[in-house]
């Protein structure tokens, strides 16, 4: 026969054991996923967003998945597919041809810049420096980021503006920032 004491020592090692039970099952689901969804590089979250299909092509074209996928970090400013696609007819078609690589890959490496710049220390640099902060990207060129009407703005030095739609968009080897227009190096 049991008795109350004899009840409650059993009712509390079951839900000790339940309780051991579920904590196993979390960790083990926190695990699987942790293996299904891994960090993604910066061209690997590029390929994984259909607003950069025209970019991961180009750099594709260009040879630089190689580069783009190392430990950086870097800071792109991506140019969204309707970027590329303002760009006067035929511009990417030609630059996409294999004797287009340099030209393609002086344009793409304009638009990434070595470390990582969040958003927030992007407008600080902004404000710290009187409203305008150069880069220098790894092409050689500058860019010179602005804010307008709270928007970042990127000017290349052909005067050519982009302005920064998403901002923060995050990689293992840094951080991309979408930009609007594609900028063009001198």
């Amino acid at each position: 026969m049991i008795n109350a004491a004899h009840l409650h020592l059993l009712l509390s090692k079951f839900k000790n054991n339940i309780m051991k039970m579920i904590k196993i099952m979390f960790v083990s689901a926190a695990l699987f996923a942790g293996t299904l969804v891994q960090a993604q590089n910066i061209v690997g979250v590029a390929a994984a967003n259909e607003n950069f299909t025209t970019l991961v092509a180009a750099v594709k074209a260009a040879d630089l998945v190689e580069t783009l996928s190392s430990e950086g970090p870097f800071t792109v400013f991506a140019p969204v597919n309707d970027a590329f696609a303002a760009l006067p007819d035929g511009t990417v078609a030609g630059l996409l041809k294999p004797e287009s690589k340099a030209a393609l890959t002086g344009i793409l490496t304009y638009h990434v810049v070595s470390g990582k710049f969040e958003a927030a220390a992007v407008i600080d640099a902004i404000k710290a420096n009187d409203g305008a902060f150069e880069v220098t990207t790894v092409q050689g060129g500058t860019l010179v980021l602005s804010l307008a009407d709270g928007n970042v703005m990127v000017a290349d030095e052909n005067g050519n503006m982009a302005t920064v739609v998403i901002a923060d968009v995050a990689a293992t080897n840094g951080v991309i920032h979408a930009i609007d227009t594609v900028v063009m190096p001198k």
